[in-house]
């Protein structure tokens, strides 16, 4: 007694004594009373006994728990006899408590199922406990007692998240047919307490809600596969269910025991659809008369359940399939504040679609039903779908900037997407289109409806691949109408939701691009448009990516030079914009397109001019030897001007990867790769060899345009490459977290590797890059996976290395090969997956090399010494070949991806053997 009273106040101070530090002693001594045996006494005397004060809810909800988990824990070392001892114990506690406090009730019947689900040694355990519950049923307040802990067992046997995680899968199914073997005898309790009720213990609606929710723990665990499919509708519990429906603290309950039972019974949905006009004209109607939101999200989720489960039964059009499709369409139109109910119903609809597509509509009564019913259903449909895809204007904020929907529209016209590309299919493009076109989008002397047009936009978008695919050739009138009335608009009207319409009309030109291109009197205004809309940061990524894709399209009606000057104009303006750099390098892509195309050379070397000429002056700003002290003085400015300068070395790396590569014999004096690498190089030189490659994102894109340069100019770097490597490795040399530079040099052998006169030039570089005190200390795995990136561009750079030299200038790096070599077999252990696998490419190349070099030496010149290159192979593979074997395959152990390193391995083992 003394003990339960300690553990009473301890729970009292835990739970509301103002001193931390007293809360703190307490849970601390709580927690050491929970490891010791009195528990089991204690607990079980404070949930049986009156000693306690009746209304101390805190100290038996703390027994309960504590009791539970340590039957959980420490349950099957209880002997028989004090495992019967507690069984009815926690029996006489459900009794006490049967009445409430409902989550006390509900722990102690956990309580109770977790020492039924350890009782490993009765032959039955669940069946007794089933005996015990029917002697529980006699006393006052045994039923609620026995209804909870009916609800409560199968979840913890059935359910796998509940679930003791400690039983075995073959126990956990043994006590699963033990407790669907009581199913009948737990029906019939279910429907005798439906109809005599509890003794006016309880009140009626909340004891449906009771009976209902101990019916669905029962029907997740499969009690219905116990009865015959033909005999489940006519059972008397379904009556009861339904009932229930019209009860409003039960109807949430009914619901989910109602579509549980479908989504388990193929049978049941016919069974439900035959009272579809009770669902319907009793429930349904006046639910959308009153706005009863609760009801219509309810049964707009049953109906569209029975929908699913059977689309052949709604396919066939009878008078309650159509009664079930205009009560789910009556659901969607519900203006809700939400979009949860029409959300709901998207997949019902979707499931008949798919079907109806699947038909065979070349058969006679088919097609008429088809023709008849369905079309004029879903083309209803679509009209409510784009009334409830609308979004309110009072959402969007005029002075905030920030452009986005509603999170809930966001995911539901997510969720949309599907079933709009269905309807399209089902109506046609043509007839999905004109229904989208209907009523037209301007009118006179009227506001515009720029809420409904704004979700045709978004329908509109949607669907074009299906428009495309049916290759009808759609007029669009009303959209150039629309683009040239906001083109029109200054641009500080673009905000709040017109700047919403202007992102969904980009979306559209760059999906139908192909055809608004098509007429060259569009591309002006389009370009206007997508000018505009580029300059404003909620629609700069959808004008930006519909610029790409109507430069693609339209690269004929762009050469006008009206069009060519607007163009390049928007490319001036850029360096003003500050746009995110995947927006800018859309637009510079487009642009690039273009101007790269041109036949006349002098005009595409005027014109890229002035497209770069922003970047050139943000460089030399940059590099300046005037204003290079003045900007370090001033850290704003100097970092606006290194964004600048970023930015412009990005457009100029974007424009080299669109020009073509120079004709082998030399390009002509007025070739635009000539020209623009006059004035690129002599700045970049400048900027390599300047303290400003200490910013990352600086370094990051010299190096992008250098490589782009590289690889669209060809045979121009040559005179230049003994500066650029030494560039390249006297950066990475002072800057060793940029392995940019790396990249960049793996660039240079790739596209000259096989230019023999600079093979010391390649060898003096990679010497540099191995010596660097970054790589050298990648001794361990551990390391590696602190630097993954360094350790991908090394291993990439010494795999072109070996791939891309002659056999000859590689005999002059045995010492750079050999470190690279071990280097490689430690990175292969790496953790992280890039660098193991760049690591092991790199062993299986230089393995494969090596050996096929030998092979040559040995089979060509069988009695004369190595050559060079194969013998220093030779020592390098031997020596470490044993230790290479076995990072090998720890690697390959962890990253399961790359097995030719391994056997390039095992047959270097075979020809050492």
């Amino acid at each position: 007694m003394e003990l339960q009273i300690k553990v009473a106040q301890a729970v009292h101070v835990l739970n509301h004594d103002a001193q931390s530090c007293n809360r703190v002693a307490a849970n601390q001594w709580l927690v050491q009373f929970q490891q010791t045996d009195a528990v089991w006494e204690v607990a079980t005397s404070i949930l049986t006994s009156d000693h306690l004060r009746s209304s101390d809810f805190e100290v038996e909800f703390f027994a309960a728990q504590i009791l539970k988990r340590k039957i959980q824990n420490e349950g099957h070392c209880l002997q028989l006899g004090a495992k019967e001892a507690l069984l009815n114990a926690l029996l006489v506690a459900a009794r006490r408590f049967s009445s409430g406090p409902p989550q006390l009730l509900t722990q102690i019947c956990l309580a109770l199922s977790a020492l039924i689900v350890h009782a490993a040694e009765h032959e039955k355990p669940i069946e007794q406990l089933f005996y015990s519950l029917q002697n529980l049923q006699s006393q006052d307040g045994g039923n609620l007692a026995v209804l909870e802990m009916l609800t409560v067992l199968p979840e913890e046997i059935v359910d796998n998240q509940n679930a003791d995680c400690r039983l075995s899968v073959a126990c956990r199914s043994h006590h699963g047919q033990e407790l669907l073997a009581q199913t009948p005898m737990v029906l019939e309790f279910l429907l005798q307490q439906s109809e005599k009720g509890f003794d006016g213990v309880m009140q009626l609606p909340e004891q449906n809600r009771k009976i209902l929710r101990c019916l669905l723990s029962w029907v997740r665990a499969g009690c219905f596969s116990e009865i015959p499919q033909g005999s489940l509708s006519a059972h008397p519990l379904l009556n009861v269910v339904f009932n229930s429906l019209q009860v409003s603290s039960s109807f949430d309950s009914a619901i989910e025991v109602l579509t549980e039972l479908i989504t388990r019974h193929e049978g049941l949905p016919p069974v439900l659809l035959a009272r579809i006009h009770f669902l319907k004209e009793m429930l349904l109607l006046p639910a959308l008369t009153n706005g009863d939101e609760k009801v219509i999200g309810g049964l707009a989720r049953l109906l569209s359940e029975i929908g699913q489960a059977a689309p052949a039964l709604i396919a066939e059009a009878s008078a309650e399939a159509l009664a079930l499709a205009e009560a789910l369409l009556s659901c969607v139109k519900f203006p809700s504040e939400d979009w949860d109910i029409a959300d709901s119903t998207l997949q019902f609809w979707s499931t008949l679609a798919s079907f109806m597509l699947g038909l065979d509509v070349d058969i006679a009564n088919i097609r008429k039903h088809f023709e008849d019913v369905f079309i004029s259903i879903f083309s209803a449909l679509l009209d409510a779908l784009l009334l409830r895809a609308q979004v309110d204007e009072s959402t969007f904020n005029d002075d905030s900037g920030v452009v986005d929907l509603p999170d809930g529209l966001a995911q539901f016209r997510m969720n949309l997407v599907e079933l709009l590309v269905d309807i399209c299919q089902l109506l046609g493009s043509a007839a999905f289109m004109q229904k989208i076109f209907c009523g037209g989008w301007m009118p006179v002397n009227v506001a515009p409806p720029w809420k409904e047009v704004e979700a045709k936009l978004f329908a509109l978008n949607v669907v074009s691949e299906v428009v495309h695919q049916e290759g009808q050739s759609p007029d669009f009138s009303a959209i150039v109408q629309l683009v040239i009335a906001l083109s029109a608009r200054p641009s500080a009207e673009l905000k709040g939701f017109t700047c919403l319409v202007y992102r969904a009309l980009a979306d559209i030109i760059g999906s139908y691009s192909k055809w608004l291109s098509a007429f060259q009197l569009n591309a002006r205004p389009l370009l206007l448009f997508l000018a505009t809309g580029i300059s404003e940061l909620p629609s700069s990524n959808s004008c930006a990516s519909a610029l790409r894709k109507f430069c693609e399209d339209a690269s004929a009606v762009i050469y006008e030079p009206s069009n060519l000057e607007i163009l390049v104009w928007i490319g001036e303006g850029l360096e003003k914009r500050h746009l995110p750099l995947e927006d800018e390098e859309e637009v510079v892509s487009a642009i690039s397109l273009i101007l790269s195309s041109l036949p006349n050379r002098e005009l595409k070397n005027n014109l890229l001019t002035r497209l770069l000429s922003a970047s050139y002056d943000a460089i030399s700003k940059l590099i300046s030897e005037n204003g290079n002290h003045a900007l370090r003085q001033n850290p704003a400015t100097y970092a606006q001007t290194l964004s600048s300068a970023t930015r412009g070395l990005y457009r100029m790396g974007t424009v080299f990867s669109y020009l073509s590569t120079p004709h082998p014999n030399g390009p002509a004096d007025d070739d635009p790769i000539l020209a623009l690498l006059r004035v690129f190089w002599p700045i970049l030189e400048k900027l390599l060899t300047s303290q400003h490659m200490e910013n990352g994102n600086l370094s990051t894109a010299a190096c992008r345009a250098l490589s782009q340069a590289i690889q669209s100019s060809g045979q121009h770097f040559l005179t230049l490459l003994p500066s650029i490597l030494d560039c390249l490795s006297a950066n990475f040399s002072m800057f060793q977290d940029r392995e940019c530079f790396i990249r960049t040099a793996s660039v240079v052998i790739e596209e000259f590797g096989q230019k023999e006169e600079y093979g010391p030039l390649f060898v003096t570089t990679f010497e540099r890059f191995t010596q660097v005190a970054s790589v050298m200390s990648l001794n361990s795995s551990y390391v590696c996976d602190q630097e993954p990136d360094l350790v991908e561009a090394y291993m990439n750079f010494a795999s072109t290395f070996i791939r891309g030299l002659h056999k000859e200038v590689l005999a002059v790096s045995a010492s750079s090969l050999q470190v690279s070599f071990q280097k490689a077999a430690i990175c292969s252990t790496a953790m992280h997956r890039g660098a193991a696998l760049a690591a092991m490419s790199y062993l299986s190349c230089f393995l494969e090399a090596a050996l096929t070099s030998l092979t040559e030496t040995v089979t060509c010149v069988p009695r004369s010494p190595l050559m060079p290159w194969s013998f220093m192979l030779h020592v390098i593979v031997v020596r470490d070949l044993y230790q290479t074997f076995s990072m090998l395959c720890l690697g390959f152990l962890r990253c399961q991806g790359f097995t030719s390193a391994l056997q390039s391995c095992n047959r270097w083992l075979q020809f050492a053997a």
